[in-house]
């Protein structure tokens, strides 16, 4: 809504027995009227303004008219009132929903304490002007990114559920229905219905998208109108509704079906179609061409599988053409006398072996025969021990009268030292006491 500017326009004098009510205090309170003529005064400093808004309400009585002007992107609202003889310059087709300029003059009525706007002039405002503003505004859009492909959600091959927002019982909600049913027939849809013009459309489309999109189980959401003149697709390039369907968290699909002047969804959406039929095209798949599609790959796997079998097949009789696959037994009969060969060959080697391992054997017993003590005995030697066992290597350890065991090569036999005798080989008796017998 425009702000008003205040001129130099005074207001009637206050009471004289009353303070300003600025200077009143807990003691000293202003006067209701005191009140009222000073904010009338102020009031009627602003002048007449020139205000942008839309007519929400417009009733005539006693030929003036009284209304209300809702400001274009909020709630705001304001009462006016025009008087029979300026409505009479005005034009005649204002209604409730004209998007007009209003040059108006705040009214403040101390008696009551009301406060209205007295309308000297009001227009609508034209086509050209708000398609100015809505290039403007698309260029804003742009230039924040919200136009970017990159940004652009993909909508799912095969959506478990669809949301819809069109208007009831509209033909757009029918052909959408009808065109989804027959590429699937086992499409489900959640619809949302909303004014698809108006003062109404904004809020209920908003209402409608922030259900959809916070319900989980719709995959897709489709915003769908059947066309229309750009008048009437005005709410459809509202700041808040495409700001809305750009924040939304679910793929977005615009099919409000104007293809000359494109209202500003169908450059925020994730997918732009071109009539309510072209978006149930795009969120569904065909049924029909799905199992075509399924038919072309069985029968391409089916013709691989059978390249690939008949190439086995050809393989294998190649194999069998072979010779050696032809008369197996062959090969196992040339096999069978190799391992024949092999092992005659080590049984001569085994045989050998053991030969010559028999004569080492031999020939190292008779070694060992040799160099043992009881050949050294059978050759005539004795030895001789003294208790405890030990063998007498000096004749120092068989002193006279030493018990002495002495072993031959047949048995032992016991004696009783002499003592050791003059010379290391000379006895009294003549015959030593270790050596041969």
């Amino acid at each position: 809504m425009t702000s008003f500017r205040p001129e130099a326009v005074e207001g009637q004098a206050p009471p004289a027995d009353s303070v300003h009510p600025r200077d009143s205090r807990t003691d000293t309170p202003t006067s209701v009227s005191r009140l009222n003529d000073t904010i009338r005064g102020f009031i009627e400093r602003w002048g007449s303004v020139w205000v942008e808004g839309e007519i929400t309400s417009f009733n005539r009585r006693g030929g003036n008219v009284f209304g209300r002007l809702k400001d274009l992107g909020t709630e705001s609202t304001v009462a006016f009132r025009i008087w029979s003889s300026t409505l009479a310059r005005l034009p005649k087709d204002l209604q409730v929903g004209d998007h007009v300029v209003a040059c108006v003059k705040a009214d403040y009525f101390p008696r009551t304490g009301d406060f209205s706007f007295s309308v000297s002039a009001m227009r609508h405002v034209g086509l050209g002007e708000q398609l100015e503003r809505l290039e403007r505004l698309r260029a804003q859009l742009r230039s924040e990114g919200l136009f970017e492909p990159g940004r652009k959600k993909k909508l799912p091959f095969l959506p478990h559920c669809i949301g819809l927002i069109t208007g009831e019982n509209s033909d757009a909600e029918k052909d959408v229905h009808r065109n989804a049913e027959l590429r699937w027939p086992q499409v489900r849809f959640r619809t949302r219905y909303a004014a698809v013009q108006g003062e109404r459309c904004v809020p209920e489309t908003l209402a409608a998208l922030k259900a959809l999109d916070a319900d989980p189980e719709v995959d897709v959401i489709v915003i769908a109108r059947g066309g229309g003149d750009p008048q009437t697709l005005l709410g459809f390039s509202d700041e808040r509704l495409v700001r809305a369907v750009a924040a939304a968290s679910t793929p977005i699909v615009s099919a409000i079906g104007h293809e000359n002047d494109r209202p500003l969804l169908d450059d925020v959406a994730d997918v732009r179609a071109s009539t309510p039929t072209d978006a149930a095209k795009r969120v569904v798949p065909d049924v029909s061409e799905q199992r075509a599609v399924v038919a072309q790959l069985r029968a391409r796997l089916t013709s691989r599988l059978t390249q690939r079998v008949l190439h086995d097949i050809a393989q294998l009789e190649q194999l069998r053409s072979r010779p050696v696959l032809r008369t197996p037994h062959s090969m196992l009969t040339a096999r069978a006398q190799d391992v024949w060969m092999l092992a005659t060959r080590g049984r001569d080697v085994v045989d050998r072996r053991l030969q010559s391992e028999e004569r080492r054997t031999r020939e190292l017993r008779a070694s060992l025969r040799a160099l043992s003590p009881e050949a050294t005995l059978a050759r005539g030697y004795a030895i001789a021990q003294v208790a405890g066992g030990g063998i007498v290597r000096d004749a120092a350890q068989a002193p006279a009268g030493a018990r002495v065991v002495v072993t031959v090569a047949d048995g032992a036999f016991g004696a009783s030292s002499t003592g050791p005798l003059d010379g290391a080989n000379s006895s009294t008796d003549g015959g030593p006491s270790a050596g041969p017998a």
